[in-house]
């Protein structure tokens, strides 16, 4: 196919987009096939879509753009070395459509939450792909941090912000309301089932460097950062936990009781432990 035909395919796609993961996948399965030829030109049919869409349709190419950016970089760590001196020696070090993502961040996000009250459905699922995206390191940190402020500043301005009168404030049509209660139930329920994996290959996938000239220690870092975040306190629970595990290696040292029915002390009675230094 020539440009034309791909870019034209690919608006289509666009256009049909909805909150179904084979339908996301679809669409980032052709943008990646398409990437080398029409890369720039792709992106600017997703810029296009997401700046004339409805406000229903703008979330949705932004979970799609979560999905590309995971796959952009799967296919970029799967992406055999190229020669130094082969043309597409400077391509290969790109991170596909991340570039793009990162380069307009600001744009997509003024499209998909624009000001005012209109902006306020797609708040809080946009917050929460730009904290996935912070956390994996997809896009750096401090651009995030700024998409962020821009954002907090935007919420406080429309809560302070007296309602319009009804004549003057855009509705959702009854159709489109109901969409969007289905398209939600459908992220959730795929959010869970993200929750529910945990395979290697995702984890790989999540805690990608930026850049070859990374730390490779960075993703450790990361994972790390992430899981001791998600540790609770010390607690009564662990105290059990840890006794079970000791009785389980050292049954010698468990509590025993006498004839008398009094406890003996942890070791009395017992074989002293194997000394194993």
């Amino acid at each position: 196919m020539d440009p034309f035909e791909v870019r034209m395919q690919f608006l289509g796609l666009l256009r049909k987009l909805n909150a179904t993961q084979q339908s996301i996948q679809k669409v980032v399965s052709y943008a990646l096939k398409y990437f080398s030829r029409c890369g720039e030109d792709l992106w600017e049919c997703i810029v296009e879509e997401c700046q004339k869409g409805s406000i229903n349709h703008r979330i949705n190419i932004l979970y799609f753009l979560d999905s590309l950016c995971e796959a952009s970089l799967l296919a970029k760590a799967h992406q055999p070395p190229p020669a130094e001196s082969s043309s597409q020696a400077k391509q290969s070090n790109t991170a596909f459509y991340v570039d793009y993502v990162a380069r307009d961040l600001p744009q997509i996000i003024e499209c998909v939450v624009p000001v005012g009250r209109q902006g306020l459905p797609n708040l809080t699922s946009t917050k929460q792909i730009l904290e996935n995206w912070r956390t994996k390191r997809i896009i750096d940190p401090q651009r995030i941090d700024e998409v962020m402020h821009t954002l907090s500043t935007r919420q406080s301005q429309a809560v302070d912000t007296p309602p319009a009168p009804a004549l003057a404030t855009p509705h959702l049509p009854r159709g489109e309301v109901f969409k969007r209660i289905e398209e939600d139930r459908e992220r959730h329920k795929r959010l869970r089932e993200r929750r529910w994996r945990h395979t290697r290959h995702t984890a790989l996938a999540s805690f990608l460097p930026l850049s070859d000239t990374e730390n490779t220690e960075l993703a450790l870092d990361i994972e790390f950062e992430n899981e001791w975040e998600a540790t609770s306190d010390w607690n009564e629970d662990d105290v059990e936990a840890v006794s079970e595990e000791r009785e389980l290696c050292y049954p010698h040292l468990r509590k025993r009781v006498d004839g008398d029915g009094e406890e003996l002390a942890e070791g009395e009675g017992g074989e002293e432990p194997m000394d194993l230094s």
